[in-house]
């Protein structure tokens, strides 16, 4: 393991610091994995294309399956994971839904051993985008699309962290106030009302 090494003008900050107890979810590992999907079909029936937007993935419920491994602390990790998404019009209406084709995670991770009442999530993150031009093909639309997936070790835990105190006062919120097309007309700059005279410098 390599060493800290913290200089002299570190350790002044840190002692012109708080210190606070916070409850927290800490990452106690983490991977990174990609998927692509060369087709995915989605059926539109009459309506018209305009964009695709990706919902954040979850793991598909009773598929975490967890067993140990000759390593310790390190344990087999299989789950399957499902990325919804919407097709949508030009107008931003959804004509749409569907999910991309499941993906499949055996994987091994940093697991350590904990009391029986500590407990660990297996969490994951996906960012998905298209790689291509979608194709529509009459009433069926054809993506070629890209997935990140970060999967992480997670649980909760009590640090000691520095601290700067309290969050400042945050400033008034602005309110929303709809705008007066008739108010906007009354202090509009009067227009030029007559055209443009020829200004030749005199008489011909």
């Amino acid at each position: 393991m390599a060493e800290l090494n913290i200089n002299e003008r570190t350790v002044e900050a840190l002692r012109c610091l708080e210190f606070d107890c916070i409850i927290t979810d800490k990452v106690f590992a983490s991977c990174q994995q990609r998927e692509c999907f060369p087709q995915v079909e989605v059926e539109l029936c009459d309506k018209t294309f305009g964009s695709v937007r990706f919902r954040p993935g979850f793991i598909v419920p009773n598929t975490l399956v967890v067993t140990d491994t000759d390593t310790p602390n390190f344990r087999r990790v299989r789950f399957t994971v499902r990325i919804p998404f919407q097709v949508l019009d030009c107008n931003g209406n959804v004509v749409a839904e569907g999910f991309l084709p499941d993906i499949l995670k055996d994987i091994i991770l940093y697991l350590p051993d904990s009391r029986d009442e500590f407990e660990f999530r297996i969490v994951v993150e996906t960012m998905s985008e298209v790689l291509a031009p979608p194709v529509q093909t009459g009433k069926t639309l054809s993506l070629v699309v890209g997935t990140f997936i970060i999967i992480k070790v997670v649980g909760t835990v009590q640090l000691l962290i520095p601290t700067l105190g309290y969050c400042p006062t945050p400033p008034e919120c602005t309110e929303f106030n709809p705008t007066d097309i008739c108010e906007a007309f009354d202090y509009a700059d009067f227009p030029e009302f007559f055209p443009p005279q020829l200004n030749s410098g005199g008489l011909c």
